[in-house]
């Protein structure tokens, strides 16, 4: 392994020049949020670069996320590498074979009710993957400069919010699901490696992700198909659990931003600004859903309207009460705004997912339907 970057820590930023004519590594870049951020950084006027995405194709990795990348950029300024991000040489391997200067790391395991299930995966990938991938950047880039690890966190590190306050990037972590623990504990490693190795990394935390893509066991998806068929609705406890959503394409926007702009050894939260109930989220999806296509032409409904379909169950464990971001810093520091509201971005979702059946059909596999049956089975209506 290498011993560390050359000189002192690097506290600069690389600029859209440096970033926009490099190549980057992007882990889990067939998984919803990091297929949306490949296909973002192609929209960038400022982006002549190659991407190589490296995805191990797990049950939520989908190449058919970049079908439309695959045939305008594939073998040319974009490539896919099938691999494990825990497996080092593999990773070395390709780092090396693609001259990547810049990492930009969504590969993990992110779904609370899974990590509850089944925690050893998310330890696994979650801790031991960005380890993995941490020594093979360094060791690739010993006396490199102008390099880049991105690391992609969530809000739900933090803890659970009372009925006031917001997070910020100061606040200190409180995880209470083995997900949030695993990816605490992976932030904690990003930046033991910059103070320590002086790798230049940079975090950033973000609040609930949701658009196109998106694999449907998360709460958007997931409750707007089986509505579509005519299924319960899941809500779970009161249904009064508050989460600040972010469209996906605001997301990718902020990344690409502190790529270009954010400083070494930084971390920025992310947030929607937007503080949902889930019971208003699921509300809001049948309301716009009722607008798009009528309850009364779905024969699954039986005259219902698909609000009828709410069901209340029993609540998880250990079930976060609000989180809520404080985005200020990215704002002031680095000029970057949402561009979606809440409502646009929802509608802009739920019409994706109508006009794309065959997607939604390919995604529906015997492995998807096993997982909401075994979750949801598990809690009963109290």
């Amino acid at each position: 392994m290498g011993a560390g970057m050359t000189g002192a820590v690097q506290k600069g930023a690389l600029g859209e020049k440096t970033v926009g004519s490099a190549t980057l590594l992007v882990t889990g870049g067939a998984g919803f949020i990091g297929s949306c951020f490949i296909r973002h950084l192609f929209e960038q006027p400022g982006f002549s670069g190659k991407v190589v995405n490296f995805d191990k194709l797990t049950y939520a990795g989908n190449p058919a996320n970049l079908t439309d990348i695959e045939k305008q950029q594939g073998g040319k300024r974009y490539f896919f590498e099938q691999g494990d991000i825990c497996d080092h040489d593999r990773v070395l391997a390709v780092l090396k074979k693609s001259g990547a200067t810049v990492v930009v790391h969504f590969a993990a395991e992110s779904h609370v009710d899974r990590s509850i299930l089944g925690p050893q995966d998310f330890v696994r990938t979650n801790i031991q993957g960005t380890f993995t991938l941490l020594e093979a950047c360094r060791s690739a880039w010993e006396g490199k400069r102008d390099v880049r690890f991105h690391h992609i966190s969530t809000d739900e590190v933090y803890g659970s919010l009372g009925e006031t306050g917001l997070f910020l990037e100061t606040t200190p972590y409180d995880p209470r699901s083995p997900y949030s623990a695993s990816k605490a504990s992976s932030d904690h490693l990003v930046r033991a490696y910059f103070h320590t190795y002086q790798l230049p990394v940079t975090i950033s935390n973000c609040s609930n992700n949701y658009g196109p893509y998106q694999f449907p066991e998360k709460l958007i998806p997931l409750m707007l198909l089986n509505a579509m068929g005519g299924k319960p609705l899941p809500l779970y406890g009161d249904g009064k659990n508050v989460r600040d959503w972010l469209f996906v394409d605001d997301h990718c926007s902020a990344v690409w931003s502190i790529l270009t702009g954010g400083l070494s050894g930084e971390t920025y939260n992310i947030g929607g600004e937007c503080e949902r109930q889930n019971r208003q989220i699921v509300e809001k999806v049948c309301e716009i859903l009722e607008t798009l296509r009528p309850a009364r032409g779905n024969a699954a409904l039986n005259g219902r309207a698909y609000s009828d379909l709410i069901t209340y169950v029993s609540d998880r464990p250990g079930h976060d009460r609000r989180y809520a971001i404080n985005c200020d810093k990215i704002k002031r520091d680095l000029e970057w705004k949402q561009r979606f509201t809440f409502e646009e971005g929802l509608r802009k979702t739920i019409e994706w997912y109508l006009a794309h059946t065959e997607w939604v059909r390919g995604i529906q596999t015997g492995e998807y339907r096993k997982w909401v049956e075994t979750n949801y089975a598990a809690r009963p209506v109290p």
